[in-house]
């Protein structure tokens, strides 16, 4: 029988014994005991200290020692001390024990190891990036002080406790042994222990799904970019031993990586491969490449692809790829070997290489971006929802002599009708669009490019009529600089095929408004490619010191330069010290923000540099530089850098763009936003609380989230004008392609806007705001998104870089349009082995109603006009009280067979058009009817291709008994199919009807094409539109 302890008195007395025995005792009677009697036991720490330094005494009595003084001093909230005193205590401190002691202090030692660990990294990275170039020309002496902090730090990092180590070692042991391979994995990580990561890996039971969550991990939570890449550079290694490969994600990895070599290789080991798969995979990984939007290096892995042989022979073999010769002599040798006897190779092989050219060229096709941007194009052309009645009520609502106004409804319908080819609002007002002067003739010629924006091969023959004629004069510069911005927006981020024409553009012209515009073209086209020549072009233009052409070519060469993080930034910045024109100075600012795009740390003595300048649009750079720095990292670090600058810089155009800057920091952690910018959207300073909205539109834009929405409502109805237009833009950021059933407030949105549009005492700015945000709310015929991050959780370089100078538009308008480069089709795009889109059907299990286009705006002036005749019948029933009666037993009567035509008619839909007030009424009547069939349809069956709008991503099944069965189960975006009865005939869904878009008369076509059927939705607005469609009448 245990005995009752009451005190730990006589157990502390026997410390002071001579005996070692019963000092022995003493410690381990105590160690069972601290838990309850630690706050006697804290006093005679000093007497237990002394017994663990006693070196006369036996190691094992001073690890005990150790251990009990470790766990008084937990107990006293001391965990450093705690910490250390566990360490002396050896194996007895047992990290399987289930205490919160041992959790604690393993936390603690595990914490300390990490912070030991990358403390030493980053200063090691911090002196690495010290251009001394740059410190020169900054006049600060810091690099000596840097070196030798990293050389400490460094010396720290190899000092590590041994004792500290073994701790964290025995721990990942213990969590692999347990099975916890993510636990173990989690802490490799933190703790830059990859080998240990390996082990982990490699014995887990389910090695793919451990290779993609760490993955994951390291896009999420590593902070520096370095060692970012080593852990990717680990995880494929071990991708590439697995006995079946997985290919899409080792390509992912690898283009972060930025290893095109290697991406060929296994591009062309595939496309080789006698198995069908193999090269659907192959068409698979591209697509998902693309839809990272990175053009310099897609196209580096275009050029590396060897080109089928002419004849067989091993000759051409070195040049097919450096990166993984044996991979590639081991697969011919297999073919060889499959061949039989060697007489018949040259006969069999020459069946392979027409094979591997046809493969060949559909991939070029791919990678360089023209098959992915066909499909969209036909894509947004026939699902194009957008309705007109919209932009013709602002038209009508805004006041001509308005040009402000009268520019903001053009951006509107550009960014409406953006990547449809449907043009049909300008060629219906043309009269009205002929007002327009000087640079807002510029923006509206521009925004030709964004309708047609990806219409590669006509793009130069519509835009012909409004481009420089050679040498013969009489077209307005302004109109020409114009065509040449939107020839650049058309290209963008695929300029291979009019680059050209753009450079003979820029070097044949002075007029500065037509250079503006050129170099606007040409720095989208080249998007990131770091072309030489056409730096060259750019500096010549900025060496001018036009203010107009030179903010142009600043902008330009940060488009051209974009995540280089170039030595032309310094180059930029002295000149940017040199030049009197604010304009240029902005443009060069911006620009050399975009050098370092997802540079991170390597990022971080430029960014210094610009923070400390003492021109505000310089430190405003800064801003932006960190923004695109750490973009969609989530770093602390920037975050609080941002906020620092956000409440204490003397310029509130600093402040400004501080806050918005978070957003381009935070948009892989959405929620995270609208809760560090709560306060700020609460500041006096007008120009915080516009950032503050702009902010949470970037990195929330396409979510529908609740809180952003909640922060963003009483912004709207703010007491200053351009707050508002701020909010209101960045609300339709938030509630693109979000219906109203699945949030209300985006109805009340919507009537807000009409409000504000239609009311003619609101200030011009917030009216603005409005139809901009009309435009962006209803954006690529209400099928296209804002998304900032790829599927595979990558940047999209395109889009970020086209938010970041969108956001320009505060000083200059026309740079509105870049919003169309981070819009991305809400599709799910199915595509069979020959690229063609096969007819198949898949599951969205949810209700229809919650992922349904929009109500025309329609509605509401039927709604109306059902209740005039109601108003009429209720003043014509008060004439005789008799009648009335008889009436309503008749009714009574007859409303039997009203139901049962009503039901009738439902089941024949589309007959009952003519009568269209009277199905007004009946509707009414009906309601309880149709909420009864409603329930009903719980999934809807889509037809490739189909519109998959990202909230309805997870409700997305494919079909068991399905022809095809997709690559790779992905919700949307472009999916290759297999085809498991390939003898039986395919039905094609998207026949080759909507690209006459690309017939030299191209954009009268669509034009026509889709007058036609907005013309449609305008002749007879009564009914709802998912009823009206009926394309046989």
């Amino acid at each position: 029988m245990a005995t009752m302890v009451s005190s730990a008195c006589g157990l502390l007395a026997m410390l002071n014994e001579a005996h070692p025995l019963l000092k022995l005792h003493a410690l381990s009677n105590l160690n069972n005991l601290v838990d309850n009697f630690w706050p006697e036991i804290s006093a005679s720490v000093p007497v237990i200290e002394s017994l663990y330094e006693d070196e006369g005494f036996d190691q094992h009595q001073r690890q005990l020692a150790a251990l009990l003084v470790s766990k008084v001093f937990y107990y006293l909230g001391e965990l450093n001390d705690s910490l250390s005193y566990a360490l002396g205590a050896g194996s007895l401190f047992d990290v399987s024990e289930d205490s919160d002691y041992v959790h604690t202090l393993l936390a603690k030692a595990i914490d300390e190891y990490a912070s030991l660990k990358s403390k030493a990294a980053e200063s090691c990275t911090e002196a690495a990036n010290v251009d001394p170039r740059l410190e020169a020309a900054k006049g600060i002496i810091e690099y000596p002080r840097l070196k030798s902090k990293a050389a400490e730090s460094s010396t720290e990092a190899a000092n590590v406790d041994p004792r500290l180590v073994a701790i964290v070692e025995r721990m990942l042991n213990k969590c692999i042994m347990d099975g916890k391979y993510h636990q173990a994995m989690g802490i490799a990580i933190e703790c830059r222990r990859l080998d240990i990561l390996e082990e982990a890996i490699i014995k887990s039971d389910n090695v793919q799904g451990t290779l993609s969550y760490c993955i994951n991990v390291s896009h999420s939570f590593v902070n520096l970019r370095e060692y970012r890449r080593e852990v990717l550079r680990l995880l494929v290694n071990v991708y590439q031993k697995l006995p079946s490969p997985d290919y899409l994600s080792i390509c992912q990895c690898l283009m972060f990586l930025d290893e095109p070599e290697s991406v060929a290789s296994i591009l062309e080991k595939l496309l080789r491969s006698e198995n069908k798969d193999d090269a659907l995979l192959a068409f698979q990984i591209a697509f998902d490449l693309i839809e990272n939007e990175h053009q310099a290096f897609l196209l580096s892995v275009r050029k590396r692809l060897s080109p089928p042989k002419p004849q067989p022979s091993e000759s051409p073999q070195p040049e097919s790829s450096e990166a993984a010769p044996n991979e590639n002599s081991a697969q011919e040798d297999v073919q060889m070997t499959d061949g039989g006897p060697a007489s018949n190779v040259s006969v069999l092989e020459d069946p392979n290489e027409v094979m591997y050219s046809e493969r060949l060229t559909k991939i070029k096709g791919i990678l360089s971006g023209e098959t992915s941007i066909q499909l969209t194009l036909q894509f947004l052309y026939s699902h194009n929802k957008s309705d007109l009645l919209i932009l013709k009520t602002i038209k009508q609502s805004v006041e001509m002599r308005n040009s402000v106004c009268h520019s903001a409804t053009i951006y509107a319908n550009a960014i409406m009708h953006a990547g449809t080819t449907v043009d049909t609002f300008l060629r219906e007002n043309l009269d009205w669009l002929s007002r327009a002067t000087n640079w807002a003739k510029f923006s509206a010629t521009a925004g030709l490019g964004v309708i047609h924006r990806g219409h590669l091969q006509q793009g130069r023959s519509l835009m012909a009529p409004y481009l420089p004629q050679g040498g013969a004069g009489g077209g307005s510069p302004y109109s020409e600089g114009g065509a040449l911005y939107a020839l650049g927006l058309i290209h963008a981020n695929h300029g291979e095929g009019i680059k050209q024409f753009l450079r003979d553009s820029l070097r044949s012209t002075n007029v500065e408004v037509i250079q503006h515009g050129a170099c606007l073209g040409l720095g989208l086209a080249a998007l990131g490619t770091a072309d030489e020549g056409i730096y060259d072009d750019f500096k010549g233009v900025l060496y001018t010191d036009s203010a107009v052409a030179g903010e142009a070519a600043g902008i330009s060469v940060g488009l051209l330069m974009v995540g280089t993080a170039s030595e032309k930034a310094s180059e930029m910045l002295v000149y940017a010290h040199e030049t009197q024109h604010e304009k240029i100075i902005r443009g060069l600012a911006l620009g050399i923000a975009l050098t370092v795009y997802g540079r991170e740390e390597e990022a971080d003595t430029l960014i210094e540099q610009m923070t400390r300048d003492q021109d505000p649009i310089l430190r405003y750079g800064g801003m932006y530089a960190l923004a695109l720095a750490y973009s969609g990292t989530a770093n602390n670090k920037a975050i609080r850098q941002l906020l620092h600058f956000a409440v204490s810089d003397v310029s509130d155009d600093v402040r400004r763009t501080a806050v918005l800057a978070l957003g381009f920091v935070l948009y892989s952690e959405p929620e995270q936003t609208p809760r560090i910018v709560s306060l700020l959207s609460e500041s006096y300073n007008p120009h915080v609380r516009y950032g503050a909205a702009l902010a949470v539109g970037i990195s929330c834009a396409g979510t529908g989230l609740s809180e952003a929405i909640s922060l963003l409502e009483p912004l709207t109805l703010d007491v200053v004008d351009f707050v508002r237009q701020g909010a209101l833009i960045a609300m339709a950021m938030v509630m693109v392609q979000i219906s109203e059933a699945s949030d209300s407030r985006v109805g009340a949105f919507r009537r807000q806007l009409e409000k504000i549009i239609l009311d003619k005492h609101e200030d011009t700015i917030s009216k603005m705001g409005a139809i901009l945000a009309s435009g962006i709310l209803d954006a690529g015929g209400r099928n296209v998104t804002i998304r900032l991050l790829s599927k595979t959780k990558h940047d999209k370089v395109t889009a970020v870089v086209g938010l970041a100078v969108f956001s320009q538009f505060w000083y200059w308008y026309p740079l509105i349009y870049f919003i169309s480069l981070a819009f991305s089709p809400t599709a799910l795009i199915g595509l069979n082995s020959d690229l063609k889109v096969p007819k198949f059907e898949f599951l969205s299990h949810a209700k229809p109603s919650l992922f349904e286009y929009p109500k025309p705006t329609t509605v509401p002036t039927a709604a109306s006009a059902v209740k005039l005749p109601t108003a009429v019948l209720s003043t014509s029933a008060k004439a005789t009280k008799a009648r009335a009666k008889k009436e309503a037993d008749q009714k009574a009567n007859a409303e039997k067979l009203t139901g049962a035509e009503a039901s009738s008619a439902s089941a024949t839909t589309g007959k009952g058009k003519p009568s269209s007030e009277k199905d007004g009424d009946s509707m009414q009547v009906d309601g309880p009817t149709e909420k009864k069939s409603e329930p009903e349809p719980s999934f809807e069956i889509l037809t490739n291709p189909a519109r998959v709008v990202p909230s309805q991503e997870k409700f997305i099944k494919f079909l068991e008994e399905s022809r095809y069965v997709p690559i790779k189960l992905a919700p949307s975006g472009f999916v290759l199919l297999r085809d498991l009865r390939p003898t039986e005939p395919e039905v094609l869904s998207l026949t080759d009807t909507p690209s006459s878009t690309a017939s030299p008369a191209g954009g009268s076509a669509t034009g026509q094409q889709g007058s036609a059927s907005t013309m449609a939705v305008d002749e007879e607005p009564q009914p709802p539109q998912p009823f009206e469609y009926t394309p046989n009448q």
